[in-house]
């Protein structure tokens, strides 16, 4: 049979001259600068100076707009000292980025030869605003945005002065605005965390005067993690002795599931401050919180009803002429809960219980007490309920103390250096059980008899005598052990 061939089809003229222009137009897509595929622009771009004299606002919000009507991105600033005298605000699905990866330590000012605010990095210097809190946050953030990678530094400050009031120096509004990497070296008021949904703050020190965040009308998750408020900018007594004033590190209003991880503040008149505001109060899960030369580490005025779980917090009272590690206001009707938390400092007590609400610890170390020796007991309530379990009491000096509006109370399972001492002055319904103490009482009384002048228990109080020290209680004195 003859043998088939295939026909030959011949190739266009054109075709080589088209692949060749397929294949360069690919190479320079991919080759394509970086502001093409990520929107990434600079702001000196836009004409910002970075000198620390020129107004650069008006560069930067162009750049912030441009990347917003691209589809947003990221508008970067290098290295340099940015002056703004107004404000700005970052569009929809737009970060404002500095050069910082982690955020940094400016102490100079405080400590010669330590990095000053302007010596390094991305700086902006703010000034709008000054003499009054009521004005424009200096940078509001939206929906999807983000600021980065900065200090705020008010160069207007006197570090040595009562400080002049200024607006927030962050806002965060929309869903999802993140503050990441920024040192809020020494603003009035930090960051204003409200009427958002799922804020992130995350790794942010500094030295906010007045207040450091506010959370509030939060109805989805927030999250903050690794904020630490030092006074790296500035100890000198008359603002120092000012922050510890007035100065209140984190506040909580309403909050719906609000998570914080490993944060501390140190030199305030209130570490941690709960509060009821139009919108409501806040619950959550509140792990590894720290506060340090405090007037008050935590206040509660109000908590939501479904608890805050207070877990692994190191407080330490010892300024101020009431130094109180807790305090729970007579406004509070909801649920306190702190758990293997650790309390030390020349405090004059630990807590104070009042309210109608339920306060508890467990697993808690209360090494100080009673500073002034007043006989004041570590822990005293007014009212409400109080639940005392597991925890070590390391001074041989009143424990607690119930006043005579408390309805409920559990003491068990605690330790105790010296003698147990114990007082009740209400008729409640209380409930002591397995503790331990060091020491017997100096005037023991008999296995079955009370003490001179004691009253049985009445049908509200059922007093369980299970394990050493036994402990009979007397309304309106201390509780005495048997053998």
């Amino acid at each position: 049979m003859p043998c088939e061939t295939t026909p030959m089809i011949k190739t266009p003229h054109y075709l080589p001259t088209l692949v060749f222009m397929i294949l360069f137009a690919v190479a320079g897509f991919t080759n394509a600068p970086a502001q093409d595929q990520s929107g990434a622009r600079n702001v000196r771009d836009h004409g910002a100076k970075g000198d620390g004299q020129t107004d650069d606002t008006a560069a930067f919000q162009a750049a912030l707009d441009a990347a917003a009507q691209a589809g947003g991105g990221t508008v970067q600033a290098p290295r340099g000292a940015y002056f703004f005298a107004g404000h700005l605000r970052v569009p929809r699905g737009v970060t404002l980025a500095g050069v910082w990866e982690s955020v940094p330590a400016h102490n100079g000012i405080r400590d010669r030869g330590q990095p000053k605010p302007t010596d390094d990095g991305t700086t902006f210097l703010v000034t709008e605003g000054a003499g009054s809190e009521d004005g424009p946050p200096f940078i509001t953030l939206d929906t999807n945005s983000t600021l980065k990678g900065v200090v705020l530094y008010y160069p207007q400050q006197n570090e040595d002065d009562v400080p002049k009031p200024y607006p927030w120096a962050v806002a965060m509004r929309g869903k999802n605005p993140a503050v990441l990497d920024v040192e809020l070296l020494n603003p009035f008021n930090g960051i204003d965390a409200t009427r958002n949904e799922r804020h992130l703050i995350r790794n942010v020190h500094g030295q906010p005067l007045r207040r450091g965040i506010l959370v509030d009308a939060i109805y989805d998750i927030g999250r903050i993690e690794n904020v630490h408020f030092n006074p790296w900018w500035s100890e000198k007594p008359k603002l120092f002795e000012w922050q510890l004033q007035n100065g209140e590190a984190f506040i909580f209003g309403r909050s719906d599931w609000q998570y914080v991880l490993n944060t501390f503040c140190f030199g305030y008149k209130v570490g941690y401050k709960f509060i009821r505001t139009k919108t409501g109060e806040c619950n959550g899960n509140f792990l590894g919180l720290g506060a340090d030369a405090c007037c008050t580490a935590v206040l509660v005025e109000q908590s939501a009803p479904y608890g805050l779980l207070i877990t692994n917090g190191q407080f330490v009272a010892f300024k101020g002429p009431d130094p109180t590690m807790v305090e729970v206001a007579e406004t509070n009707t909801g649920s306190v809960r702190f758990a293997n938390c650790a309390f030390w400092g020349p405090c004059r007590q630990i807590a104070k219980v009042a309210g109608k609400g339920t306060v508890g610890f467990s697993d808690c170390t209360f090494t100080q007490w009673d500073s002034k020796k007043e006989g004041r007991p570590a822990i005293e309530a007014t009212g409400g309920t109080l639940l005392v379990r597991g925890c070590e009491f390391r001074q041989d000096k009143p424990q607690v103390e119930l006043g005579k509006d408390v309805k409920r109370a559990v003491i068990t399972g605690n330790v105790f250096r010296g003698q147990a001492q114990l007082t009740n002055h209400g008729q409640g319904d209380v409930r002591v059980a397995d503790n331990a103490a060091e020491k017997k009482p100096a005037a023991p009384v008999a296995a079955d008899q009370p003490s001179v002048g004691a009253r049985p228990p009445g049908p509200q109080q059922h007093i369980q005598h299970r394990a050493a020290p036994r402990g009979f209680f007397r309304p309106g004195t201390p509780w005495v052990r048997r053998r």
